[in-house]
């Protein structure tokens, strides 16, 4: 009966409690009010802002009733978190008291000091003023923190010169780009009718560890940089495949509980929970939603999961890869086109225009991702990323695209001319009678592919999980609009009216013939972790960006700002902006990690060795005095000194290393991945072999058998 009831709180009068949706807005609203914010949020009409004072005063209503006494504009800078400065609702009434307040002027706009947030000098320091604008089409939320509540309104954020400097607005004006292409494909077909727009939908897969509290706060590396700067690898790691999918921990299963429960009076629908493949290792992945909503649902997401975990005695790790040698973290991006009727514009349809219409989404994302595979490579381009693509849990920097066998035999029949049904799932007779049939799908899974089709969406696997999720969104919405907009050119060209049926068909397939013949290239449904892909895909000519300083200057190519521009998705100046940003954020990352590096390696590891030096030289001198041979004692300490030595020279590389880093932001970006990494390497493999000799009691850090076992 507790389960009965825990599912009817869940699913009933309480999802979404804390945020400003459905009951209420409905009974809080006039109807014509909220007539005029329906047609905002479903149909992006413009927002008529004479209703915004009834909409301020309803939803500050709604806020006190719950507890709140303060509101911020909630958006999301270019710092990878979001923001949020805090007013409160109380005003003089100017009569010597006080009242509650909360204006439609205050609702819709607001202007925090910009001064000290990544900007990409689209401003100076000294210049402080930007807006935030409110983003009716994502629902306010109350934000717990410890005893206080908070109305958070979700706004976008530009310069008083009109730039916008946050991940929202772009990825707005992406989704307004792609829609337009894509109806403009509706329209073709003659499917547009009672459309009055395409949204494009997401569900992103949240993987994190989770380390006690303890061991976090005795682990420098942890608390500065999120991930392990020196660890040896514990005897075990995820080898036996012991861990995914098993049992969850009774502990972790009552913060995963309390994090649910948080979520849904959010309204953010979580729905999987389950051990991920490393130990201490988890996932958290939700249902499908708009992509803007998702997104900023996404980023609260995070923020509950670092919350809740330190009230369970344990913190949150988001980063790729907190620990060396074992899998690391993604962000799976589930993302699909869906009509504002709910029709799945990527949900094959078996004959008919239904399924050329589908064909035409398919080729467009596979000619946008041959053409701007750099800039989705980019576009998830990371210090902690670039730790994690290509190992074993992720896909390679490489992009292809994986079709699965029932839709790559579709499209290979479709460039020989020729329209073949999609045949849709068998079933799987299991061989005894107890067990049922199971239904087979029409095509497998490829967990090597950093882009994948899998069944009615595309899975875009290359993610990272620290990831704000609407900057790789507006770049794939982008690119897949460019290739729409070429698709329908082309097609409003060759289809005209007075045609039959069959030459439609035929004129259709044709161009579509044409365009996957000429990006086919991009088609892989093999292991992509093998070197002979590696080997294919330069013979294909696709590219290889290994990391940041290889994929990062892509977006600042004469091609990405073309394409960013003549979508109105980001001007030159924002363009640039976003680089400069990301060039400074990878670079200060890293000197931070060095600088933690060698604080660790000369306050802890170097003093634990020498101790053990020192102890293990009493005792080969005590040995030698007892006419006894130490020699295997000898080897031991020859060991740890030539690490000593090691570790030595490494950290006085690296400081020379930080002292001449280049002043341009790209240089030092490239001498940054190719110098300082592999001078931190060898200082990390310096410190992994003294914890391989140093004894436990002398060690000044959890290790990882520590925090993972």
């Amino acid at each position: 009966m507790d389960h009965v009831r825990n599912v009817e709180r869940l699913f009933g009068d309480d999802y979404g409690i804390l945020t400003f949706t459905g009951e209420n807005v409905r009974r809080r609203l006039s109807p014509d009010s909220l007539r005029s914010l329906d047609q905002t949020i479903r149909y992006n009409e413009p927002l008529d802002e004479a209703i915004a004072d009834e909409v301020a005063a309803a939803m500050k209503d709604w806020a006190v009733e719950n507890g709140c006494t303060h509101y911020c504009h909630w958006f999301q800078p270019l710092t990878g978190a979001t923001a949020e400065k805090h007013d409160s609702f109380l005003n003089m009434d100017g009569e010597g008291g006080v009242i509650a307040e909360f204006s439609g002027e205050m609702l819709i706009r607001s202007e925090p000091d910009a001064s000290s947030f990544p900007t990409g000098s689209i401003r100076d320091t000294w210049e402080a003023r930007g807006y935030t604008a409110w983003d009716p089409t994502s629902p306010a939320f109350i934000s717990i923190n410890g005893g206080e509540r908070t109305l958070c309104i979700p706004t976008a954020f530009v310069s008083w010169t009109g730039e916008s400097l946050d991940q929202k607005t772009p990825l707005l004006r992406s989704i307004d780009a792609l829609s337009n292409q894509a109806m403009r494909i509706l329209r073709i077909f003659g499917t547009d009718k009672g459309v009055h727009r395409v949204q494009t939908t997401l569900g992103c897969e949240q993987e994190y560890f989770l380390v006690s509290e303890e061991d976090y706060h005795l682990r420098p590396d942890l608390r500065f940089c999120g991930r392990t700067l020196i660890g040896a690898d514990a005897p075990k790691g995820h080898q036996l495949d012991d861990h995914y999918f098993g049992s969850i921990p009774g502990p972790v299963q009552a913060y995963m509980a309390d994090v649910e429960e948080r979520l849904y009076y959010l309204g953010i629908p979580a729905k999987t929970r389950h051990n991920e493949v490393a130990p201490h290792q988890f996932e958290l992945a939700p249902l499908f939603e708009g992509t803007n909503l998702a997104c900023d649902h996404q980023m609260q997401t995070m923020s509950v999961l670092r919350k809740l975990a330190q009230q369970h005695g344990m913190v949150c790790l988001l980063h790729e890869k907190p620990f060396a040698g074992i899998n690391g973290s993604g962000k799976h991006n589930n993302w699909s086109l869906v009509t504002d009727t709910g029709h799945n514009l990527l949900n094959p349809s078996s004959t008919g225009h239904g399924h050329l219409q589908f064909l035409v989404f398919v080729c467009a994302v596979v000619r946008g991702l041959d053409r701007h595979a750099d800039l989705l490579r980019a576009s998830v381009a990371s210090a902690g990323n670039d730790h994690r693509l290509g190992a074993n849990e992720a896909p390679p920097a490489i992009l292809s695209i994986y079709m699965g066998a029932e839709l790559e035999r579709v499209l290979e029949r479709l460039e020989a001319g020729v329209v073949s049904e999609f045949e849709h799932s068998t079933t799987l007779d299991l061989g005894t009678t107890a067990m049922p049939t199971l239904e087979r799908h029409p095509g497998d899974r490829n967990r090597t592919s950093p882009f994948a089709f899998i069944g009615n969406r595309f899975e875009f696997r290359a993610v990272g999980s620290t990831a704000v999720p609407a900057w790789p969104n507006a770049v794939l919405n982008t690119i897949v609009a460019e290739s729409l907009d070429y698709i329908a050119d082309r097609l409003e060209a060759s289809v005209q009216d007075g045609m039959s049926t069959e030459e439609r068909s035929k004129a259709i397939v044709e161009e579509l013939r044409k365009v996957y013949t000429e990006h086919k290239r991009v088609v892989f449904n093999g292991d992509n972790y093998s070197q002979e892909w590696h080997d294919e895909a330069e013979r294909r000519g696709l590219p290889n960006l290994h990391g940041c300083a290889d994929a990062l200057p892509m977006f600042g190519t004469e091609k990405a700002r073309k394409l960013f521009s003549d979508y109105s998705v980001m001007g030159e100046a924002e363009l640039e902006a976003r680089l400069m940003v990301l060039y400074d954020t990878y670079t200060q990352m890293l000197e931070i990690e060095a600088r933690t590096l060698l604080r660790m390696g000369r306050t802890l590891v170097l003093p634990a060795a020498i101790r053990h030096q020192s102890e293990v030289a009493e005792a080969i001198a005590a040995t030698d005095a007892a006419g006894v041979d130490p020699g295997a004692v000898r080897g031991r300490l020859s060991d740890l000194m030539t690490s000593i030595t090691q570790l030595e020279c490494a950290c006085v590389d690296i400081e020379s290393t930080l002292e001449s880093l280049p002043e341009d932001s790209e240089k030092q970006v490239r001498h940054v991945q190719d110098v300082l990494i592999p001078t931190m390497s060898r200082a990390r493999a310096a410190c992994d072999a003294i914890e391989g000799i140093v004894p436990d009691d002398l060690w000044p850090m959890p290790t990882y058998m520590d925090m993972l076992f």
